[in-house]
């Protein structure tokens, strides 16, 4: 069940960074518009993809998105974006990253 929720988490955070990637792209580097399309189509799949979530509880989800969020952002600016963190940007995404394990992951 755990490993399901994460690979779940990851996918939301592939779709929703990468389609507001693609609209950034259209709308701030001039892109063709097409991007941004597919860039809302990818944020419309993300919604779909944290509905699959194991656990049934909404806020909890969201909640703890957030954090996978804030760290896979950082990794898709570095990958794409030539980003370089420093090491604030990776404290911060560990510190995240422990709110997702508590949140999800601890015995209730």
């Amino acid at each position: 069940m755990t490993l399901r929720s994460v690979a779940l988490f990851v996918l939301a955070a592939l779709l929703e960074i990468g389609g507001a990637w693609l609209v950034w792209q259209a709308v701030r580097e001039g892109r063709a518009w097409w991007w941004a399309g597919l860039g809302v189509l990818a944020l419309g799949l993300y919604g779909f993809v944290a509905a699959f979530q194991p656990d049934a509880q909404f806020g909890r989800i969201l909640a703890a998105y957030g954090g996978v969020f804030v760290a896979g952002s950082l990794v898709w600016g570095m990958v794409l974006d030539g980003y370089r963190p420093d090491r604030f940007d990776l404290l911060g995404a560990f510190v995240c990253l422990v709110g997702v394990a508590i949140i999800m992951y601890a015995p209730r």
